[in-house]
């Protein structure tokens, strides 16, 4: 007696079976970069873009300390916070437009001292030395060192009764027991410290960019006759134009900004002449109450370096195409 199998012989091994196909989502290779940047993109939105948009609402805003429970309740006042702001025949215009002095030339001093320090440390570690990779690593430190600790130490140093400054100037018979965080010479503290944390930026982008400058042509300079002085004039200096241009900008933005260098250096009671314009903000919004008005300042700093980074954009790439 025989037994016939009904059963259907299995599939072999590898094909695939029988109903509907399920096609694999494809990404386009234009969409890559876009879904590489969306991370970015949103934090970049959750932390700057968000808060920006929530400040600027608030600049139209009566936002004092009887309304900070229920801020989206205050008086909606329109313009008045910029009107009061920049009404430079009350106190608050005269205190806004000086400390808009005290901030611009800050930046100009410390963006210039800055970029030439860092070019002469960059010109100077050019050629190969012993020792030099030792002396990149040491003029790396103050901008490596945290922010805090950097502007502490510096505090620490320019102490009217214990710091190093006046003991040195002591010891050298230039007189001691100066008040460098008091008066006219807290701009000079300031301004010191800044440079002091900056300079090892512009000396690291100014190298990076001398390396890519062909050898030869300073080799036929020489050959022509042209000294030191008139090689870094004619050849460095051009040459290092577009690294120039934006390390130039970036530093313009990051003084002009500052905060914490004034803040840690001075605490609350900053000196006059040392009143930057963050600062000058800060005090309006957290100490005076008055959070409409500040919003409405940091605004006009934020549309004040807006127009500067697009006139000096549009400068700089004129100049380029003219070259």
């Amino acid at each position: 007696m025989t037994v016939t199998s009904t059963a259907q012989a299995a599939p072999p091994s590898g094909a695939e079976p029988d109903g509907p196909r399920r096609r694999r989502p494809r990404i386009s290779k234009r969409s890559v970069p876009y879904l590489l940047l969306a991370p970015a993109l949103f934090f970049e939105l959750l932390v700057h873009i968000v808060p920006m948009l929530g400040g600027l609402w608030m600049s139209f805003l009566r936002l004092n300390q009887f309304f900070l429970r229920e801020w989206m309740s205050a008086p909606f006042t329109g313009l008045d916070n910029y009107r009061f702001a920049l009404d430079f025949d009350g106190a608050a215009g005269v205190e806004l437009l000086q400390s808009f002095g005290v901030t611009a030339a800050f930046s100009i001093i410390t963006v210039g001292v800055s970029w030439v320090l860092g070019l002469a440390a960059a010109l100077f570690l050019q050629r190969s030395f012993p020792g030099r990779t030792l002396l990149r690593g040491l003029f790396l430190v103050p901008y490596a060192l945290p922010i805090y600790t950097s502007v502490m130490i510096w505090k620490f140093m320019l102490d009217r009764s214990d710091g190093m400054v006046n003991a040195t100037l002591s010891d050298l018979g230039l007189g001691g027991e100066r008040f460098w965080l008091l008066g006219n010479n807290a701009f000079l503290s300031l301004t010191i410290t800044a440079v002091w944390r900056l300079w090892p930026f512009a000396f690291l982008a100014l190298m990076a960019g001398l390396q890519s400058i062909p050898t030869d042509v300073y080799d036929a300079a020489a050959v022509d006759g042209a000294g030191l002085w008139q090689q870094i004039r004619t050849i460095t200096v051009p040459m290092l134009r577009p690294v120039s241009q934006v390390l130039i900008l970036v530093l313009f933005l990051w003084t002009f900004n500052d905060f914490n260098v004034p803040y840690l250096l001075f605490d609350q009671a900053v000196p006059s002449s040392a009143n930057l314009i963050s600062i000058h903000i800060y005090q309006n919004s957290f100490l005076t109450w008055n959070f409409g008005l500040g919003s409405a300042m940091s605004t006009l700093l934020l549309l004040f370096l807006l127009v500067i980074t697009a006139g000096y954009l549009m400068l700089t790439s004129r100049r380029s195409r003219n070259a």
